[in-house]
């Protein structure tokens, strides 16, 4: 969007509906930011940024564990397809924006929505300024107070599907925490604040924007109500500030971006018919928005092509060939089967670090000679397991990766429409500067694993640190993760030719989670089941 149309406002079904009839100010009038002016703002009751993903959620005393998945976010390639649809919510002070907000969350059902709040990115404060913020005389509703820059990297980021960090500010100090909180994963975002509207490149970001209209003397109210009983002031300095800050800040910045609003929402969070209609909208937007992952097409896209150059199988050894022989025999007994995985996971493990980065390495032996040998040259290592089946290839890591770091993703398949999706994510800190040792035990369609190399992506892991480690691999899953990403190296002990229209691997291994911890798999399991999301 390079410039916003011209609106006037229709009252309609309890909520204002916006025509674009060319009456109204031109907003090629404004900078990017709207003129500043000297006056000051006492601190408020600030909202945070969180990620919203209820319904529906299963909580443990240590994690989230999402029961409603992310669809996938890319095409066939492995590069994003669709952007999150981002909902921006403008109004003033004590407006309702956050009620509105969150009833926005509740009416629309939908898993992986963030809420991204302006209060998150107010910039650190000088010493001056902050001596100027505890005597009442800071303007914190003025836009030189906001970190424009920073926030619309991060939204611009965070609607690309990216991994994002979010400072976390401390109004005490004025300051930024140390520790930030990362977000990811969002299929709608909102973004709330008294100058979601001000600036420029900011709305070119907001798929839909919402003004909070809420009367002046309501407003005030909610400030009395606030500052006196939670931060013990008296009326007279609570209306003094208002009358000298508060309002003159509306005036100048957040009032005249009304016009800019697609629906403007009187009454903020009291008008369920308002957000009624907002959500049926949105809803219509996701529905659009909405890809279809066509199996079949992505079984026969390279039929008949070579093996990629960046697979590397493990030599198919007698030991190795009779390891193999033992796990696909189906009469082999569980105890055997899992001694016999471990041996190969062990040796593929050990075949997968023979191709991290290495550098001349010179020590010093006891007989007091020198030794040029090699060391890791690199950060750090992570092993990344896709659960549940991956997460029996950790041990095999950690026994030869000293102080190895461990993230873990969960994607399943979800049976309605055949699309793997992503439900649970746990992945180290700064793990951008890694190489990461990406683990699961089978691999078919490849679906499930270009969903955990999209992720890793998402997380600014470069895609040339990427190693996929699989016991079992199909030509399809092998060809589908080398096109779609043709830096990743994929190493394996062996590759099956064929996928059956089940997409079970032929011959394959059967179902490796069922085997492996003594499940029982359903009658119509495939290599792709809810439990073994082995694409």
């Amino acid at each position: 969007m390079t410039s916003l149309p011209n609106y006037s406002g229709a009252r309609i079904s309890g909520c204002w509906t916006l025509t674009s009839d060319g009456r109204g100010g031109d907003d090629g009038s404004l900078d990017r930011l709207l003129p500043s002016v000297s006056t000051g703002l006492s601190p408020r009751k600030r909202t945070t940024s969180q990620c919203k993903s209820e319904p529906p959620l299963l909580r443990t005393s240590k994690r989230t564990i999402y029961t409603a998945g992310r669809p996938p976010w890319y095409n066939e390639h492995g590069t994003q397809s669709k952007e999150a649809f981002v909902i921006g919510l403008c109004g003033g002070s004590a407006s309702g924006k956050t009620t509105v907000a969150r009833k926005i969350i509740e009416a629309l059902d939908v898993p992986w929505v963030v809420l991204l709040s302006m209060d998150s990115f107010y910039k650190v404060l000088s010493l001056e300024q902050q001596t100027r913020a505890a005597s009442n005389d800071y303007n914190f509703d003025h836009p030189d107070a906001f970190d424009f820059d920073l926030l619309t990297h991060t939204l611009r980021k965070l609607k690309q599907g990216k991994s994002v960090k979010i400072p976390v500010y401390d109004f005490t100090t004025h300051g930024r925490q140390k520790e930030w909180k990362t977000v990811y994963g969002a299929s709608v975002i909102i973004f709330e604040g008294i100058m979601a509207f001000v600036d420029k490149e900011l709305l070119q970001l907001l798929d839909m924007k919402i003004f909070v209209d809420t009367d002046s003397d309501i407003r005030l109210v909610r400030r009395l109500r606030r500052d006196i009983t939670e931060r013990g002031r008296d009326i007279e300095g609570v209306i003094k500030q208002y009358n000298k800050f508060v309002k003159p800040s509306f005036e100048q910045y957040i009032e005249p971006t009304m016009r800019l609003a697609d629906i403007v929402v009187p009454r903020g969070g009291g008008n369920m018919v308002a957000i009624d209609l907002i959500v049926q909208h949105v809803h219509s937007q996701l529905e659009e928005r909405k890809l279809r992952w066509d199996m079949a097409a992505l079984a026969s896209a390279h039929q008949a092509q070579p093996l990629p150059q960046t697979l590397s199988v493990l030599e198919s050894t007698p030991q190795v060939k009779g390891m193999h022989t033992i796990i696909r025999n189906k009469e082999t007994s569980r105890d055997e089967f899992i001694f016999y995985s471990k041996r190969l996971m062990r040796l593929l493990i050990e075949r997968a670090l023979s191709f991290l980065p290495s550098q001349v390495h010179v020590v010093q032996t006891p007989q007091g000679e020198d030794y040029e040998g090699r060391t890791f040259h690199g950060k750090r290592i992570t092993g990344v397991s896709i659960l549940r089946a991956g997460e029996t290839m950790e041990p095999a890591l950690r026994a030869v990766c000293k102080d190895v770091r461990i993230g873990k993703i969960l994607i399943q398949t979800n049976q309605d429409t055949g699309e793997p999706e992503l439900h649970y994510l746990r992945l180290p800190k700064d793990i951008s500067e890694d190489h990461v040792i990406l683990m699961d035990c089978t691999v078919s369609t490849g679906a499930a694993a270009m969903m955990a190399v999209r992720v890793l992506l998402d997380h600014d892991v470069q895609e040339d640190k990427i190693l996929l480690v699989s016991l079992l691999m199909a030509e399809m899953g092998v060809h589908s993760v080398a096109y779609a990403f043709p830096q990743v190296k994929i190493i394996t002990t062996a590759v099956d030719k064929k996928v059956n229209d089940l997409f079970h691997i032929i011959p394959g291994i059967g179902n490796f989670g069922d085997r492996y911890f003594g499940t029982d798999a359903p009658p119509d399991w495939s290599d792709d089941e809810i439990d073994e999301p082995s694409y």
